[in-house]
């Protein structure tokens, strides 16, 4: 014998509903109960979130309600208001679609007369439900605009996001510089005299590089408070001058510019110890020039440090770019005939979009023919259409990353196609560039030097 369902009744009141709203749990309970009663359900059980929003579904109640479902225990949900069930229309429809459909439970709201049981009421559900998240949207706007207005007036946005050497004020609504500001001078102070994020964070103490970098950039030390893409005068006092500021950032772009065009310096970034897997350098060796040493057998870089023991074998820099400059002008006279090759799945992506436009124009179809009738067979061939349009759009995907990674490599060999003849006349600039372009790590190993190459093209050599 089949176990008899109980209708759920779910009630929501946040401590916002309760005050504009005017009606409290006790309210809705009874109404509900009476609606119940009134349409010949005797057994019920109530579901209740106190204080809870309804901008998504992580309630306590909400979640037990589902699991109930799941369990084939629910025969009905019934709720007082739309808006009671959830204020996100992305969370009432899946409410609707993928727990209450599939396990035959119907849905009753009593304030908008509704009943998913019919095709009108399933109509229903689907306009009442985007003006509820239209007013969430509403709310969402509203809130954007006292912030602006907020940080217009000087204020600071709020206490979750301080910045390094402030504390936030909350009566005033501002920040005050704490103990810390004095360290946030010193930053400035030392990146205009010359030092590196990594030598600037380690000598003051900071926990990371990347704080030195964030604190340099933040232009709220002069004064100033960015919203959206905006900026204003804040009410706070500035750890630093506006000038200060602005000598950082030209500083930092001017660095920015001599770290990719360093002369004699190729692979800066892209060499790896074979041994212990930290980063190589290059370093002064006499007047004979540079050797490649590995970052963990440098005492002035602990934070780099892979393996303090590391042995890895010192390599002349000179002899490394010599092989593989070499190993990338064989490659332009390989690739020197694929320069003009033409991209061949353009026309697989134009079936996709169409085969995507064509199921799409099904499943309009489809939902017109479910608000009519409602029949199971018609929301299983919605779903396999859902199913395949996820799989074209995956393919689409995919297609339009070769596409990119097909343009990108065609650039590629047009530039090779020319190399050896250019190479000669190029800055040290473009040279790096290029080598970017071309490899992805160069990894050393006691003098064996293994090239990486983009585009799927391996090829390794080794330095006696």
């Amino acid at each position: 014998m089949e176990p008899t369902k109980t209708a759920a009744i779910y009630i929501r009141v946040s401590t916002e509903a309760q005050r504009d709203e005017g009606y409290s749990i006790d309210a809705q309970q009874e109404m509900l109960i009476a609606h119940c009663v009134s349409k010949g359900i005797r057994n019920y059980a109530c579901y209740i979130d106190g204080g809870f929003t309804g901008s998504n579904i992580e309630r306590p109640q909400m979640q037990r309600l589902i699991s109930d479902i799941r369990q084939g225990k629910i025969s009905h949900v019934v709720v007082y208001k739309l808006d009671r069930l959830s204020r996100s229309q992305k969370d009432t429809l899946y409410l609707i679609e993928d727990v209450f459909n599939p396990h035959g439970v119907d849905f009753i709201s009593m304030n908008e007369s509704m009943d998913t049981s019919t095709p009108l009421g399933r109509l229903m559900l689907g306009i009442l439900s985007a003006f509820a998240q239209l007013e969430r949207e509403n709310i969402r706007e509203r809130t954007r605009l006292g912030m602006r207005e907020r940080v217009k007036s000087g204020k600071w946005m709020g206490g979750g996001r301080t910045p390094f050497g402030y504390d936030y004020d909350e009566a005033a609504g501002c920040l005050v510089p704490n103990k810390d500001a004095e360290r946030v001078r010193k930053v400035y102070e030392l990146y205009l005299q010359g030092h590196s994020t990594a030598y600037i964070a380690q000598a003051l103490g900071l926990k990371y590089d990347k704080l030195a970098y964030q604190i340099l950039t933040r232009k709220s030390n002069a004064g100033y408070i960015q919203y959206n893409g905006e900026e204003y005068r804040g009410n706070h006092e500035p750890i630093i001058s506006p000038e200060t500021y602005e000598a950082a950032m030209r500083y930092m772009r001017e660095r920015s510019v001599k770290r990719v065009s360093q002369s004699g310096y190729l692979f800066t970034g892209l060499l790896v110890c074979g041994k212990c897997g930290a980063k190589m350098r290059y370093q002064k060796w006499g007047k004979r020039g540079c050797k490649l040493v590995c970052y963990s057998q440098d005492r002035s870089k602990p934070h780099l440090t892979k393996d303090a023991n590391c042995d890895n074998r010192k390599i002349w820099a000179g002899e490394v770019e010599e092989l593989v400059v070499g190993d990338i002008l064989e490659l332009s006279l390989a690739h020197g005939k694929a320069a003009q090759t033409k991209i061949s799945n353009k026309s697989l992506l134009e079936l996709l979009h169409a085969n995507y436009s064509t199921a799409a124009q099904k499943l309009r179809r489809l939902y017109n023919l479910y608000a009519e009738n409602g029949d199971d067979i018609l929301l299983a061939a919605i779903n396999d259409i859902k199913r395949e349009q996820k799989n074209i759009l995956t393919r689409i995907e995919d297609e339009t990353q070769k596409n990119s990674r097909a343009e990108s490599f065609a650039g590629l060999r047009k530039a090779l196609s020319t190399l050896p003849e250019t190479w000669p006349h190029m800055t040290a600039k473009e040279k790096k560039l290029l080598i970017n372009d071309c490899i992805s790590k160069i990894t050393i190993t006691d003098g064996h030097v293994s090239v990486d190459y983009k585009f799927d093209i391996v090829k390794g050599d080794a330095v006696q």
